[in-house]
């Protein structure tokens, strides 16, 4: 199910209650987007982001798109203790959508071991704290890389998976 899909499809719920999102990522590009629909559909978003990437101005412009200023934690998902901290202080977060992960291909075959430490690290920090804090749902971002040189294109998701050819992948 696609992230569009799901906040579709959880709308008749937010009559009784307004449910409560965490995005990581959430002042990337694809991250910012998301909030919009999330926001636009109905529930309370809490963006978690380290700004490496992006910029905190993301969050003036959901704002000004939507009427609704997101909770905003600047953060890296790496630091476990904080995050804990993120998850104690927005109490009853129902799902994770993570897209907080380093992205370049050709820098990560320049610098690996950041990659494996953000992109594997701050997964799981996240998949810990969410059996902590009983977070029922979990959305990971990922890319197609996985599947290594692909046979054909779209590459559907029952693609069988190849050789990753990058630390990314």
């Amino acid at each position: 199910m696609n992230i569009l899909n799901f906040a579709s499809a959880n709308k008749t719920n937010l009559n009784k209650m307004k449910d409560r999102i965490l995005v990581t990522g959430g002042t990337g590009y694809i991250g910012s987007h998301t909030v919009v629909e999330l926001q636009n559909a109905g529930y309370e978003v809490v963006i978690v982001d380290d700004l490496s990437n992006s910029s905190a101005d993301v969050v003036d412009n959901i704002e000004k798109i939507t009427g609704i200023r997101p909770a905003f934690e600047q953060q890296d998902c790496r630091d476990y203790n904080a995050l804990d901290d993120i998850f104690k202080r927005y109490t009853g977060i129902k799902a994770i959508i993570h897209f907080a992960a380093s992205k370049a291909v050709g820098e990560s075959v320049q610098k690996p071991l950041l990659y494996y430490r953000n992109n594997v690290l701050s997964l799981l920090n996240l998949l810990d704290l969410m059996q902590v804090h009983k977070v029922g749902g979990f959305v990971f971002s990922s890319s197609c890389t996985v599947y290594g040189q692909p046979d054909k294109l779209p590459v559907a998701e029952d693609a069988p998976f190849k050789k990753a050819e990058s630390p990314y992948g």
